[in-house]
């Protein structure tokens, strides 16, 4: 498990400022949301970009915030995310595995850290009877997207 130190320190940002992104990204949540059908990432599987915003403290990148729903028992296709990315588990519970990583389960109030272009193996949710929800912060570099497919070069 990553801890919140370490993950500020391979953001080289401050946990406030860290903080305040997230925050920022919530409370524009209600105003900005637009669910979409993401038949890239596998049945049963819907996104909300809940926030996208440029950095002025990282160079050419976009704070963005995304909230991934999943239904009983549903996974995403293999991808990457073209900047580093932080996922938190809003509820449920989940099976990760970012390689070259071992695959982690995590539930409500846990986080992990995916560094660039890292390929993720693995996001499913683990129960067959409750949807779980994860909520994503992804530093993505201007004018990329923030989901890419697992054939993207790493």
């Amino acid at each position: 498990m990553l801890t919140r130190r370490e993950m500020m320190k391979s953001l080289g940002i401050g946990s406030a400022a860290f903080g305040s992104m997230m925050l920022a990204g919530l409370a524009a949540a209600a105003e900005t949301a637009q669910t979409q059908a993401a038949p890239s990432l596998g049945t049963g599987v819907t996104m909300k970009k809940l926030f996208d915003y440029p950095l002025e403290e990282v160079k050419d990148a976009n704070a963005v915030v995304v909230r991934f729903d999943f239904a009983p028992g549903a996974a995403s296709a293999p991808h990457r995310h073209p900047g580093s990315a932080i996922g938190y588990v809003l509820s449920g519970r989940v099976e990760i595995q970012v390689a070259p990583g071992a695959v982690g389960s995590y539930r409500q109030g846990e986080l992990w850290y995916a560094p660039p272009h890292a390929l993720h193996r693995v996001s499913r949710n683990l129960s067959t009877t409750a949807p779980a929800s994860i909520l994503f912060f992804m530093l993505v570099p201007k004018g990329k997207p923030f989901l890419l497919p697992a054939s993207e070069p790493a």
